[in-house]
């Protein structure tokens, strides 16, 4: 390849051009997006821009500035600015330089157990933190950096990295509890059973060599690719009492049939913690919900002693990147436990990327989805976008609307009932799942198709029926709404039809896309109905750039075009 057809221009200002039509787009939209971020992604010309974050997940996974420069370098059609070269080995220099160790000798008060050190390299880094004030409360200056009280080992890192010094946390990790987790060769449903190998790959990449700095992380890969099988590979490995976090009790349940289906653990061994049972075995399922559930604003969260009256070994963050703020506190905490998060994007719209980052952990490992896709384990899926205009009896009333009153009108736009109903009757082959963020639309879409409905009432007892009829083939056709984002295995269903979504939401985008990327005999579709020239349009640019990050094309229609 000459430089003059690379595909991709490096700018002084750190933002990366990459030219989708090049012959290398899709090579090097894989290896650039490991060290950068998207945050445009036109027909044309993506933009992605380098970030200390960004290098810092990079570094976590094993890039050193080296390499990150040779990749620049193999891809860029223009020598890569000196400036650039030169964030680069200044960002990831600071990796490595401060580290969290064991404190080798007793305190002064004799108290050893209860301190960490701070190890610094650099004496003028020392001497900056020394003097922030807004730091005095958890650093203890000594003679090798500065103590750290074993409870604040979390925040520290989470503060510090919020002034640009990550901490590289070489503090050893506790043993909980002992449990052996056999994994099963033939499954309970006769099919037989093995960890693939890219999932092998993560498990290891997640447990290192057991030594300090390993054992704590976060692997992302794609809905439909096996999370959970990567889960219980990895509980298998560590051998200890676990505790798995997830979003809903549908995907506890989940979680309990597939640790059955796939080990030999009893039943008695795996227990449920949620509002139905409150429940601590061995191997315990509970919901976020139910651990940030308190009485008011002012109460305690009465539910936080799960973590800590039990002797955990491993902690199992399911769906990371939705990990509520009042859990963040308490994850700050439980720093000497072994913790992995898992989801298919690191995305998260109030950007807390960073505490995901310092609190359960690095990226370890990530796999493009298109990788997947081109290997067969997951299904290839066609995005369409459908923009639709407003009836003309809705045009005055949005032109003169509010903000929020115009997202609400541009969102129930009554013809996309019409359109999906259409889409139904056309796709009649294949298990289709309507999606939608306001109940009265969906409420209405499920009446005219006669198929039901699942909403955050529907009962617990009633969703799992619902799922249930929908994997066994009795309904080819649900509606739901966000509730079913996440964690919810549905493998045959191969359409997905979005009424409306939360404000442009990435991370919602990807887990709508993930409801139809099981394999299966037929490509899947995923349309999202969008009201034309409205505030829709613009979150519609945003939703698309995570599907972009991961090598999908989205094409645009007009409806009344087709």
């Amino acid at each position: 390849m000459t430089q003059d057809s690379r595909p991709l221009i490096v700018q002084g200002d750190g933002s990366l051009l990459l030219d989708v039509h090049n012959d290398s787009f899709e090579k090097s939209r894989g290896e650039i997006s490991a060290y950068a971020e998207l945050e445009k992604s036109p027909e044309h010309v993506h933009t992605y821009r380098i970030t200390p974050l960004s290098l810092w997940n990079a570094a976590g996974a094993g890039w050193i500035s080296s390499k990150v420069e040779e990749s620049l370098s193999r891809w860029s059609r223009y020598s890569v600015p000196e400036n650039i070269i030169a964030q680069i080995r200044d960002i990831l220099s600071r990796w490595g330089k401060l580290r969290l160790v064991n404190l080798e000798k007793e305190t002064s008060s004799g108290d050893s157990d209860l301190w960490l050190r701070l190890e610094i390299d650099d004496a003028a880094v020392w001497e900056e933190l020394k003097a922030r004030k807004a730091l005095a409360k958890w650093l203890v200056p000594s003679e090798k950096g500065f103590l750290v009280r074993l409870v604040d080992r979390g925040t520290i890192k989470a503060e510090l990295i919020r002034i640009g010094y990550p901490i590289v946390d070489l503090a050893p990790l506790k043993d909980g509890d002992p449990l052996e987790i056999k994994l099963r060769e033939i499954s309970l449903d006769g099919k037989p059973f093995t960890i693939r190998d890219y999932q092998v790959n993560a498990i290891d990449s997640f447990v290192g060599t057991g030594e300090p700095g390993t054992g704590f992380g976060t692997v992302v890969m794609p809905c439909g690719s096996g999370k959970t099988v990567v889960g219980i590979g990895t509980m298998a490995a560590m051998a200890t009492h676990t505790l798995i976090l997830t979003t809903n009790v549908a995907a506890v349940h989940q979680w309990r049939n597939e640790l059955l289906d796939k080990t030999y653990l009893k039943k008695e061994q795996i227990a449920e913690y949620t509002g139905d049972r409150k429940e601590v075995a061995p191997v315990t399922v509970a919901t976020y919900q139910i651990l940030t559930w308190r009485k008011n604003k002012i109460s305690p969260f009465p539910h936080f002693d799960l973590f800590r009256k039990h002797s955990w070994g491993l902690i199992i963050y399911d769906e990371v990147h939705l990990l509520p703020a009042p859990v963040f506190r308490v994850t700050a905490e439980i720093q000497s436990v072994r913790r992995i998060g898992l989801t298919a994007t690191l995305i998260r719209e109030d950007g807390a990327e960073r505490d995901v980052f310092t609190l359960v952990g690095p990226k370890r490992f990530d796999i493009p989805w298109k990788e997947l896709e081109a290997l067969g384990w997951i299904a290839e899926a066609r995005c369409r976008e459908i923009r639709i205009n407003l009836p003309k009896e809705s045009r005055i009333p949005y032109a003169i609307a509010e903000k929020r009153r115009k997202i609400r009108l541009a969102a129930e736009n009554s013809r996309k009932i019409d359109i999906a109903l259409q889409l139904v009757k056309n796709r009649h082959e294949d298990q289709i799942l309507v999606i939608g963020q306001y109940i009265s639309q969906l409420e209405e879409i499920a009446g005219r198709l006669k198929v039901p409905i699942i909403t955050g009432k529907t009962p617990n007892l009633e969703r799992d029926r619902i799922y249930n009829d929908f994997r066994n083939g009795r309904e080819r056709v649900i509606v739901v709404s966000k509730v079913a984002n996440f964690a919810i295995d549905l493998p045959d269903a191969s359409v997905a039809i979005q009424l409306s979504g939360s404000f442009g939401s990435r991370q919602e985008e990807a887990q709508r896309l993930g409801r139809i990327l099981r394999p299966k005999d037929r490509d899947s579709w995923f349309y999202s109905l969008v009201s034309r020239g409205t505030v829709e349009e613009d979150f519609a640019v945003n939703r698309q750039r995570f599907l972009t990050e991961q090598g999908y094309r989205y094409t645009i229609d007009i409806w009344e075009d087709l």
